[in-house]
């Protein structure tokens, strides 16, 4: 047998092991409990995601996923922990947009997401509305821009503070319009729609969710949802872009990540378990019922998206003048 058949013959014997391996590994995977990073405090958005899906992954695989709320720093402290943690398969993490938000807002990060992780999947999201008090003269998001540009510095937006989703989506529509509104920060979005509520403010973007009770009981008006699509919850009022404001967008995505690394296999496993469980009715009327849309996407998908959303938001951080602290 000539030197080239034999290289041949060796390859493929290897690929047919390398084959076996893999698929013995995603087979024996897990065989001990899986530890969730979620690098935001418990009870918000990023944290009842990753519960959710996490108990759904427990049940479906047979394994604890046993809950870490390493938070600080923006959600940088979690994101961390998760880039040292060993690459096999025992330690994943949920996390919001904030991820592509922070390499724009902080300095000196020991981390490079785009590096340093593994996208699993797209997991979910959760959409934003723009709410106007009352006594806002204005009936659509057109007309508010137009009230904005014509009183320039006059109008005022509350936002849960600096680099939050709530002020970049006023950055960007300021930006989009050329308005000049004035920014009052608040230590999060619930002091800033209270604050709305009571006219201290003149107008606020929040979730779908949180702003529901809001608008039902005439407190709020809504003028135009940050989505692709109207709302269900909502379907009266207009996206940004059939009120006549192109590329105002700003939804608010979850996605799993595990560390660099971690074998080809298991993200597949995972990202399989993970895509029947956002298919799961009981999971879906559990988001439902915290404002949440399953938005299932494989490895690439996220890695596409936090590719695009990290420059997109770079620019939007850019144009609004923040430092990075």
């Amino acid at each position: 047998m000539s030197i080239i058949r034999l290289q041949n013959a060796a390859l493929a014997a290897a690929l047919v092991v390398a084959s076996f391996c893999g698929s013995a590994l995603a087979q024996s995977y897990p065989s001990k409990p899986i530890r969730l990073v979620l690098p935001f405090p418990a009870a918000g958005p990023s944290d009842i995601v990753g519960r959710v899906v996490g108990q759904k992954l427990a049940e479906q695989l047979g394994e604890n996923v046993v809950p870490d709320n390493r938070v600080g720093a923006g959600g940088s402290v979690g994101i961390a922990a998760v880039t040292k943690a060993p690459p096999d398969g025992y330690t994943v993490m949920v996390v919001s947009a904030a991820i592509a938000i922070i390499p724009s807002l902080y300095a000196n990060l020991s981390y490079d997401a785009l590096r340093d992780l593994a996208p699993v999947a797209r997991l979910a999201t959760i959409e934003n509305v723009l709410l106007v008090h009352p006594s806002v003269p204005a009936k659509t998001l057109r007309q508010f821009v137009t009230l904005a540009r014509a009183n320039p510095g006059k109008l005022n937006y509350g936002s849960g503070g600096p680099g939050t989703t709530n002020h970049l989506a006023n950055e960007l529509l300021k930006n989009l319009e050329k308005i000049n509104m004035v920014h009052v920060p608040y230590k999060g979005a619930t002091l800033a729609t209270v604050a709305l509520i009571g006219g201290e403010v003149d107008e606020v973007i929040v979730s779908v969710a949180s702003a529901l009770p809001m608008i039902q009981t005439g407190k709020v008006r809504p003028l135009a949802v940050l989505s692709e699509r109207r709302v269900a919850t909502l379907p009266d009022v207009p996206t940004a872009k059939e009120s006549g404001v192109d590329d105002f967008l700003m939804s608010i995505w979850y996605g799993m990540f595990a560390p660099a690394g971690t074998p080809r296999e298991i993200i597949s496993r995972l990202n399989r378990e993970i895509m029947k469980a956002l298919e799961s009715p009981a999971m879906r009327e559990r988001m439902a019922a915290a404002g949440i849309d399953p938005w299932p996407g494989t490895p690439e998908q996220m890695a596409g998206l936090l590719r695009s959303e990290t420059a997109r938001f770079a620019k939007i951080i850019e144009s609004a003048g923040l430092k990075k602290n």
